[in-house]
């Protein structure tokens, strides 16, 4: 088998499954990219603040 016909081969599978594909609704994916931003931010914050108390320990152990 050549490699153009396996390359065909491949794109032909590949538009199968692409048809497959349960897609998510605008709503949901709305939802999801809201839910992942918020728990970003939320990991931000949370790193940040541990980010700051650790600052300030090692601020006062140096002094």
């Amino acid at each position: 088998m050549s490699s153009i016909q396996r390359l065909v081969d491949y794109l032909r599978s590949a538009r199968l499954e692409v048809k497959n594909v349960n897609w998510p609704t605008r709503r949901e994916t709305v939802r999801f990219t809201i839910l992942v931003i918020a728990v970003s931010a939320l990991v931000a914050a949370y790193l940040g603040a541990l980010d700051l108390v650790f600052i300030r320990v090692i601020e006062w152990l140096a002094v």
